[in-house]
């Protein structure tokens, strides 16, 4: 598998990643969770919109939620386990986390989720069709938290943006974070986007679907603090 991608405009090729690529050690089990499941659960990065029929068969017409970066994965499958009527597309770039998720995927027939390892902005950009998902959720990206790194936070208004174009009228998006600077630069870069309005005045309560993971547990215990922010399309 490979983050290259043929015939990939100069413009996308020469912008800022909001990532570092590291390969990482995969792990026996990761491994063979790529190597096994991702034929059957993940999805090759084409640059065309998605055929969600083919994708999920009769659930199809369901509603689909994309989830950015889900680190490991645990989260995104208690997430779709505990909303069956709906559809999930994971995507995350770092090899470990999606052996680990297609793992959780097979070994408890999770029918609803599926994964992309691929750049979330080249997918958005070419195989999401605007005003096609009831969902987006963002879940404590990376904060970049040096003033001199924070051009390659990935909530930048230019992305913003483009995750608005592709949530139908109703749809929302759910960011998360545990950085309190970052999370007041989302919380202005989505006011300022005209197609989103806050569900609330500020930051939002913790949604009932979003587990509580191990790591934001042991940063609570500690006194840190976490920030959800829920807007919806116009």
């Amino acid at each position: 598998m490979t983050d290259s991608t043929p015939n990939i405009p100069l413009t996308l090729a020469r912008r800022i990643r909001s990532y570092v690529l590291r390969q990482g050690h995969l792990s026996p089990a990761q491994q063979r969770g790529m190597d096994e499941f991702y034929p059957v659960y993940g999805l090759p990065y084409t640059g065309q919109p998605l055929d969600l029929p083919q994708i999920f068969g009769e659930r199809a017409a369901q509603p689909l939620i994309v989830e950015i970066g889900f680190g490991m994965g645990t989260a995104t499958a208690q997430i779709a386990q505990a909303r069956p009527h709906d559809n999930f597309i994971g995507i995350e770039v770092h090899s470990p986390g999606v052996g680990s998720l297609l793992n959780i995927i097979a070994g408890q027939q999770i029918a609803n989720l599926r994964v992309i390892r691929h750049d979330a902005v080249e997918v958005l950009e070419n195989m999401i069709p605007a005003q096609s998902l009831a969902g987006i959720h963002v879940y404590f990206p990376d904060p970049w938290h040096k003033a001199r790194h924070h051009k390659r936070r990935l909530i930048q208004a230019p992305f913003v943006k483009q995750l608005a174009e592709r949530l139908r009228p109703g749809g929302y998006l759910h960011l998360a974070t545990d950085w309190e600077n970052y999370a007041e630069q989302m919380l202005a870069v989505l006011s300022a986007e005209p197609l989103l309005q806050n569900t609330v005045d500020g930051y939002a309560p913790k949604p009932d679907y979003r587990p509580t993971t191990k790591f934001e547990t042991r940063g609570l215990k500690l006194g840190h603090g976490v920030w959800d922010l829920v807007f919806t399309r116009i």
